[in-house]
């Protein structure tokens, strides 16, 4: 099949298309994103507070080159919408955890360590990605009320399936917004957090026995085929609209 038909397009002018075209601006991207998330993010709030790059007859430190703050540009205000649209599904996911956790609903000791853990990373995501949009001169979007009591009111096994959608809806929203974000160190760090999501969602949809095409529930951690699939954010707001009040 052809790789078009499974994968979004890099669009005109966005980090990917930089990336794609220029080998330079690839390893530097690399060095970032081998940092992890907490790396890239630290990666990223230095460089929005940094002039322009310095010329090429600067002395190579084996640092990624300082870049000029987006903050100003046409630019920087896509990636501030994708960042508060990233933000609000962040906010329901730490609030859905929260929530789990509060009720008492997880008896069994292996599960509500794993809601902690996992609702300790989307609280993570929150306050990086609240603290990126103000350093970008942004205004972080506002947490929006949840209603998550009916899902918790119908039992565990709906609790847990429910983590696994909106995990899932997690990891394609990002990449669904990736060949669309402009900034390098915003993309980094992005790709940083789908991973995270998308390993999630691998754990949930096996501990829910979520198999694929009739496969057992222990393959349903295994990706159904080569290439994830996006989201675009109109779908994913769609999705996520029951859950908020």
């Amino acid at each position: 099949m052809d790789m078009t038909e499974s994968n979004p397009s890099a669009e005109p002018g966005s980090a990917l298309a930089e990336l794609r075209d220029d080998p330079s601006s690839r390893k530097r991207f690399l060095r970032m994103a081998g940092t992890g998330v907490a790396g890239s993010l630290a990666v990223m709030l230095a460089a929005c507070g940094s002039d322009k790059s310095t010329s090429s007859s600067t002395t190579n430190t084996g640092s990624p080159p300082a870049t000029s703050t987006p903050s100003a540009s046409a630019d920087a205000s896509g990636d501030l919408k994708i960042l508060n649209y990233a933000l609000t599904l962040e906010y329901l996911e730490a609030d859905f955890y929260q929530q789990v956790i509060d009720s008492g609903i997880v008896k069994d000791k292996m599960v509500a360590e794993l809601a902690k853990s996992f609702g300790d990373a989307e609280q993570a995501h929150v306050d990086a990605l609240t603290k990126t949009i103000q350093s970008l001169g942004g205004t972080p979007a506002v947490k929006p009320k949840t209603k998550f009591q009916p899902v918790l009111d119908k039992g565990l096994k709906t609790v847990l399936e429910t983590a696994a959608t909106v995990e899932n809806l997690g990891a394609a929203a990002y990449l669904g917004q990736a060949p669309k974000i402009k900034n390098k160190e915003i993309l980094a760090a992005a790709l940083s957090i789908h991973t995270v999501e998308a390993r999630h969602a691998a754990g949930l949809n096996m501990l829910v026995g979520r198999g694929f095409k009739g496969k057992s529930a222990l393959e349903g951690s295994i990706p159904d085929g080569p290439f994830g699939s996006p989201m675009q954010m109109d779908a994913v707001l769609a999705a996520v609209k029951p859950y908020i009040a």
